[in-house]
């Protein structure tokens, strides 16, 4: 079992798409400071595999970014487990990880060789303070016309983040924010990131999302599996899954010339308190 980090991409939707993520498949000997020192080397976030504490799990899991360490990431979840099956690691269909945020359950489809990741029934609250809400477009750089007529949310399945309903594409895409100002933004809002998101025109299983991190160490993500599992359930809180959708593609990175897509839905549409099921690509870097 390697120490070494091996590098996937994970939700990659075109060329240099996708989220790169460091794994290491054998983390029990390491300290926090020598894994959040691996993410900082590295610059994305990061994950490291260790024996469970509690043994009716499979895996034990934490994540890290430059700065800090993370209760759970999405990508890095689902490249890891990619990975211990390439090791032989994980050979049943299903497997139950220990994280900081609580268990995580995953499932291998053999059928379609896909895996997926869950994520807990979402909580959901408005911003309604008129002062955060002008800070924030003033932090975006948007007009209030910018805005589609819809509230501005935070939204949580394992992190919170909040999400801003914009009118286009285009103005999605044209966002240059004061990256200065996001942190101090965020810990107004209670939220460890914005989350920016439009429509797709033509296919209304689709959005189109960017991610500016409250303090993770860069400043845009190319792929977040948990974010995008904030936007399904905020989308139904804010009406606007069309057409009775139980599952939807968010695409992200596209501004950044790193195309990813992620694909998430519920668990079980006749229980929506069961949660979310996220999946997309996975690929070593060396592949990408």
């Amino acid at each position: 079992m390697t120490v070494q980090p091996i590098v996937v991409k994970v939700f990659a939707a075109g060329a240099n798409g996708g989220n790169p993520a460091p794994v290491v498949l054998a983390a029990d000997e390491m300290s926090a400071e020598s894994m959040r020192c691996v993410a900082a080397n590295y610059g994305h976030e990061s994950a490291f595999v260790l024996r469970p504490l509690d043994m009716t799990h499979d895996f034990r899991f934490r994540f890290f970014v430059p700065n800090h360490e993370m209760e759970m990431c999405g990508h890095a979840t689902l490249g890891a487990l990619w990975l211990l099956r390439r090791a032989g690691r994980w050979l049943s269909d299903n497997a139950r990880i220990e994280t900081l945020s609580g268990t995580v359950e995953a499932v291998f489809d053999p059928q379609s060789q896909s895996i997926l990741v869950s994520q807990p029934a979402g909580r959901t609250s408005t911003v309604d303070e008129a002062s955060l809400r002008s800070t924030l477009l003033d932090v975006l750089g948007l007009d209030a016309d910018a805005l589609l007529p819809r509230a501005v949310v935070n939204a949580s399945t394992s992190r919170v983040k909040t999400l801003v309903p914009l009118r286009s594409v285009k103005i999605l895409d044209s966002l240059r924010p004061d990256f200065a100002r996001i942190e101090e933004l965020c810990n107004a809002l209670s939220s460890t990131g914005l989350y920016p998101f439009a429509l797709d025109e033509a296919d209304s299983g689709v959005f189109h999302a960017r991610q500016f991190p409250r303090s993770s160490g860069y400043p845009e993500d190319a792929a977040t599996g948990i974010a995008a599992a904030a936007l399904f359930c905020g989308l139904d809180v804010m009406n606007l899954l069309q057409d009775g959708r139980t599952l939807i593609t968010v695409r992200q990175g596209e501004a950044m010339g790193r195309p990813s897509a992620i694909t998430v839905g519920w668990r079980d549409v006749n229980e929506k308190k069961s949660g979310y099921w996220l999946t997309g690509s996975v690929l070593l870097a060396t592949e990408g």
